[in-house]
């Protein structure tokens, strides 16, 4: 199986950036399609976007088409989630996750997740 650690979560303003990062081990991460959910507070766990193993295929959420850009590094066993022009509803935790299926899902290994915060 494989652990995930996400990172380069924080307090930005809106209109703002931040890059999200999640890093993977135990397993070759290029087996994996990978994933980027969120939650924001009082709601359900909602996908945000997700890539193929070879990076070539993408998937976006309608609301972050634009604005939010996903990629992975297989020699750094490394996802990545850009996030530009950030509102206060992209407020919530990011989760990272992973599927041996394709990058429709299901995904069933998942980070421990990492909070962005955007402020009006």
């Amino acid at each position: 199986q494989v652990q995930l650690v996400e990172s380069g979560g924080g307090l930005v303003q809106t209109g703002g950036s931040l890059r999200l990062s999640c890093a993977a081990s135990g397993r070759t991460f290029s087996s994996y399609a990978m994933g980027w959910f969120r939650q924001a507070p009082g709601k359900e766990r909602e996908f945000v976007a997700a890539i193929n193993r070879s990076g070539g295929g993408t998937r976006y959420t309608d609301s972050v088409k634009g604005r939010f850009t996903i990629s992975r590094d297989n020699t750094k066993n490394t996802v990545y989630l850009q996030m530009n022009n950030l509102k206060p509803e992209d407020t919530a935790v990011y989760y990272c996750a992973a599927t041996l299926g394709n990058y429709y899902g299901p995904f069933d290994s998942w980070g421990q997740g990492t909070q962005a915060t955007v402020s009006s």
